[in-house]
């Protein structure tokens, strides 16, 4: 037993010296394996921050050489600027030439991070557009609407308005056509068809005064003294002028007829101005319409034409209504004209003068 154990003893030292050698030669090979992985990636992460580096020292270098060109840019064209204007500046005196100053770029205060103060000097030293300097008032005009439509809305209602009285009055509307153009015999008996029917008569004689009133207020509108004035206020003005004119040379015919007794003469005298006015009311229609919506240089023509017609019924009218007034009493020539210059001319040119000065006031 004694021999067994000496011999087991060195078998154990053995051993344990064996076991132990293998865990030293694992334990080195993983603190190896540990040293090569750790070194690589120390490696890695330097390699990457000596590349930004190196990259921002590139920036850095090209933004210095591009603010450096740039100054010597800035410097070359100042000095070309005062060389010329030394040059300049050397004229004989018999020439005078008048040489503008450089512009100074404007003073720009140098806040905020690196990048913008960088851009502020480059557009304070812009040499096509001030970006700095101080701003400029650009004068301009009010836009004015030049549109028609209300115009439109209101000869579209006059028409339908001509339409309404077309449609229910036809037979007085064609009695009228026959009386005024005289195409029967039968003249006595369709004047007193026409007098019989009161109601048509009054319309027809309100389409003369919005045709009329209009027709006024276009004459005084494009000229020199209604240009001005609102249109609508002074189409009421000749509308309300309008009626006012012809309501009192009605009633002043009657009065006269009735002191003089001649009321027969007055009443057939009435009635052959209202009935130029009902057709001189019809026939300006078409004028309205090309007047509102034409060009100034048809427009010119189409008043004149306008005139020329407006004088053809009122000499119609004269002649007219003299035949059956010197029928009813004995009336020269002369004093027919004295009337018609008393009671026709002299009110028109009367309305003619307060209006001018109404309208020089305003």
């Amino acid at each position: 037993m004694h021999k067994f154990s000496f011999l087991l003893l060195p078998c154990l030292l053995f051993f344990g010296n064996l076991f132990a050698q293998v865990d030293s030669t694992t334990s080195v090979r993983s603190v190896q394996d540990t040293t090569v992985v750790h070194p690589m990636k120390v490696r890695s992460d330097s390699a990457i921050r000596a590349d930004s580096i190196a990259r921002a020292i590139r920036r850095h270098r090209r933004d210095s050489l591009r603010r450096d060109s740039l100054r010597r840019d800035t410097l070359a064209r100042h000095d070309s600027a005062r060389a010329s204007v030394r040059h300049d500046s050397v004229v004989p005196a018999a020439q005078p030439v008048t040489v503008a100053s450089p512009v100074t770029p404007a003073p720009v205060k140098e806040q905020g991070p690196p990048a913008m103060v960088y851009w502020m000097r480059v557009l304070s030293i812009n040499p096509y557009f001030n970006f700095f300097g101080k701003w400029v008032p650009q004068p301009f005009e009010p836009h004015k609407v030049d549109s028609k439509d209300s115009l439109f809305y209101l000869l579209v209602g006059i028409l339908f308005y001509f339409a309404l009285i077309r449609i229910f009055f036809e037979k007085y509307y064609s009695n009228l056509m026959t009386l005024f153009f005289r195409v029967s015999l039968r003249q006595q008996q369709i004047r007193e068809q026409v007098l019989q029917t009161p109601l048509p008569s009054l319309l027809l004689n309100i389409l003369f005064i919005l045709t009329g009133g209009l027709y006024a207020c276009f004459l005084l509108h494009y000229s020199q003294w209604g240009a001005d004035i609102n249109f609508w206020l002074l189409y009421v003005d000749c509308i309300a002028g309008l009626a006012i004119l012809y309501l009192g040379k009605f009633v002043i015919l009657k009065f006269c007829g009735w002191v003089l007794n001649i009321s027969r003469a007055t009443d057939t005298y009435i009635f052959v101005v209202f009935l130029v006015n009902k057709m001189l009311g019809i026939f300006l229609l078409p004028f309205l319409i090309v007047i509102t919506f034409s060009s100034p240089e048809v427009r010119e023509i189409v008043i004149t034409i306008s005139f020329v017609m407006i004088f053809a019924f009122l000499v119609y009218r004269v002649i007219a209504a003299y035949r059956p007034v010197r029928n009813e009493i004995k009336l020269p020539p002369f004093y027919f004209f004295s009337y018609i210059c008393a009671f026709e001319i002299a009110p028109l040119l009367l309305i003619y003068k307060v209006l001018l000065t109404y309208l020089g006031k305003v």
